[in-house]
């Protein structure tokens, strides 16, 4: 159980936060298809050095034994303990335009107090609007676009960027939740669920951090330099087209998920809906497809990703 005490404490030296700024939101939780989330969290922190304001309290929210973090063993002694992070901080895009960042992990525990918490610090900055991203597995090709579906009371966003629009019942994220308290909040909030191909859903697939970025860019105004990102998607997609060129059974894969694909984004009445999956291969059959792909990258080019 987790103990009882205050969910955060203020950043000693933080900065004024302006009011009236979007919200972004980015949490690690219980899927993360192709890693965008803790590669957009990554990107955050390398690239833009947010200035920590609010910092959450692990020995409140977090499951130490579901999540060991990450600690180095050094010949005879032990070095550099890396404590998982859940932080409000103030960022500024690449373009200097500033913003309030929530990221980190999905909380293990108090998910109402955490909500009611983030609603109540957001209404105190005054935010314009809070948007938040992550990313599921879906039977969809990866030479197509990567799709959203989008949630929210921003209608404009749902119509203009929602491909798939299903009513069904899913498990829920610490995201969900705080998209629906803020949205009673009368904020102005979307949640954009990034449509992964499901084969490479286990990998770290630079192209749903990419569609992650535009995604918060789209709802936000926000401008975010992903030059690195898709330097590294090229590389990634060759070699990706190597090992579907040379397997006569993976080409067959991915041509009919295509053809369902734009069946179905062409709205034909023929079209087959996107998450049939009785005539496709499962994300087991394509990713042992890929295995010699994976087995291929370079020492350190699968390095493990720090938590939140």
């Amino acid at each position: 159980m987790p103990l009882s005490g205050p969910l955060y404490a203020r950043a000693a030296g933080s900065p004024p936060v302006p009011t009236g700024l979007p919200l972004v939101i980015a949490l690690t939780g219980f899927t993360d298809a192709g890693g965008a989330v803790s590669r957009i969290i990554e990107y955050f922190r390398n690239e833009l050095d947010p200035a920590t304001v609010v910092a959450f309290d692990n020995d409140v929210l977090f499951d130490y034994r579901a999540r060991r973090p990450v600690v180095t063993f050094d010949e005879d002694h032990l070095t550099d303990y890396r404590a998982p992070r859940l932080e409000l901080a103030l960022a500024h895009d690449s373009l200097g335009q500033p913003f309030v960042l929530l990221s980190g992990y999905e909380p293990d525990f108090a998910w109402e107090a955490f909500a009611e918490t983030v609603v109540g610090l957001a209404e105190g900055m005054q935010v314009s609007s809070a948007t938040w991203v992550h990313a599921i597995p879906m039977p969809v090709p990866h030479t197509r676009p990567i799709g959203t579906t989008v949630s929210g009371t921003r209608s404009e966003l749902t119509a203009a960027h929602s491909v798939w629009q299903p009513r069904t019942q899913i498990p829920a994220t610490a995201g969900h939740l705080l998209e629906m308290r803020l949205a009673e909040a009368d904020a102005q909030v979307a949640g954009f669920a990034l449509l992964v191909p499901h084969y490479l859903g286990e990998t770290e697939y630079p192209a749903a951090a990419i569609a992650g970025l535009d995604s918060l860019s789209v709802a936000t105004g926000l401008v975010f330099d992903s030059d690195t990102l898709r330097t590294e998607n090229r590389e990634y997609l060759d070699k990706v087209a190597d090992q579907v060129t040379g397997s006569d059974e993976l080409t067959t894969m991915i041509h009919t998920l295509e053809e369902r694909y734009d069946s179905y984004m062409a709205g034909s009445a023929l079209g087959q809906p996107i998450i049939h999956t009785g005539d496709l291969p499962s994300a087991d059959e394509l990713a042992a497809e890929l295995e010699r792909f994976l087995a291929s990258r370079p020492p350190g080019d699968d390095d493990k990703r720090g938590l939140g």
